[in-house]
């Protein structure tokens, strides 16, 4: 159960009256397929009635989310998997931390989960892509130059170096740095003592209503993404929702405490180029200059641009304007342009 807001799905009981005959005209819909016609009809009507849509998903809802945006730093290694409260998110950009291994910034705005985490360390480019959002942002640790930026104010931000045992908690069950959790109560929590702002108003990101869905292009049924050779993401198109599920090799990403899949409506793959910088590995990532991006929705595949548009990481045609997103989860994953998208990334 979650603590804070729960996206309302307005659902509609059908009762379906039958009658039996002892022929059927092929040229006229059976039962069952009337039945399937009148519930996505009645379901676009329901969803069409809801007053509000979540800024950041696209989705219809009875309630407004009036709390700003929360960035998380979620773990991604071996030892942090399956990964808690990740399934609940908005926006999830999945980037190199240092070697293979990824990290995810979770931007939780529509639905704030009961509990998140394993939290991990930030770097300077994960504040970068928090502060399209204008979200706090919850940390656990930090590279020296990402300190210096939280510190010196770039961000409101929660760190688990300060609220260790408090704040944040440790699971007895994994060891520690893949660990450390925090409920929203207590990010709620964190926020308000820190004297920041809980409220505030969101930015909405460009989304196809429920009437105009129209994608085209190359088919993909799945999206596999190997991260230096050694790290490989694959995504797999479910036709019955139309939703993406990802996996690392062969490990579904599912919630750890409720074994709920990940379902993504869009998957944005961008190139950009990295550069290591220290003797410790880690990395500056250009996310301002835009580049090549690869735009997957509803099983479809399309060569796109990426521009960063106040902040965020977001499609763009030709003309460099913004291209609408499927209603729902948006992940989008940067690689580097070396070896590039061509090497690293692959779909059918």
């Amino acid at each position: 159960m979650k603590w804070w807001m729960i996206i309302a799905v307005a659902a509609t009981m059908f009762t379906v009256a039958g009658c039996s005959n002892d022929s059927t005209d092929e040229s006229e819909p059976t039962n069952t397929e009337q039945d399937a016609e009148t519930m996505e009809e009645e379901s676009e009507e329901n969803a069409a009635e809801l007053p509000f849509t979540h800024p950041l998903t696209g989705m219809k809802s009875e309630y407004e989310a009036k709390n700003r945006p929360v960035a998380v730093m979620i773990n991604n290694h071996p030892a942090a998997r399956p990964q808690t409260g990740l399934v609940d998110a908005d926006v999830v950009y999945e980037v190199l931390a240092e070697g293979e291994m990824t990290r995810f910034v979770v931007i939780f705005h529509s639905t704030l989960p009961e509990e998140v985490g394993p939290v991990r360390s930030a770097r300077e480019y994960h504040i970068e892509l928090v502060n399209g959002y204008d979200a706090a942002f919850v940390t656990h640790g930090w590279s020296p130059g990402a300190e210096q930026q939280l510190r010196a104010g770039r961000t409101d931000y929660l760190s688990g170096l300060q609220y260790d045992g408090s704040l944040f908690q440790r699971s007895s069950d994994r060891r520690a740095p893949h660990n450390s959790y925090i409920t929203f109560e207590n990010i709620k929590k964190g926020i308000e003592q820190e004297g920041y702002e809980w409220e505030a108003e969101v930015t909405p990101i460009t989304f196809y209503t429920n009437d105009d869905i129209q994608v085209v292009g190359n088919a993909a049924s799945e999206v596999v993404i190997n991260y230096l050779n050694r790290n490989e993401v694959t995504y797999s198109y479910d036709e019955t929702t139309g939703m993406y599920h990802r996996f690392n090799g062969e490990i579904q990403t599912v919630d750890y405490k409720t074994d709920e899949p990940l379902e993504a409506a869009n998957l944005f793959i961008v190139e950009t180029g990295h550069r290591v910088v220290d003797d410790a590995g880690r990395r500056e990532i250009n996310l301002t200059e835009g580049g090549r991006g690869l735009l997957i929705q509803s099983g479809i595949a399309n060569e796109v641009m990426w521009k960063n548009i106040d902040g965020k990481i977001l499609p763009v045609d030709e003309n460099e304007n913004e291209m609408p997103l499927k209603p729902g989860l948006t992940w989008i994953n940067i690689v580097p342009s070396s070896p590039g998208m061509d090497e690293s990334v692959t779909y059918n």
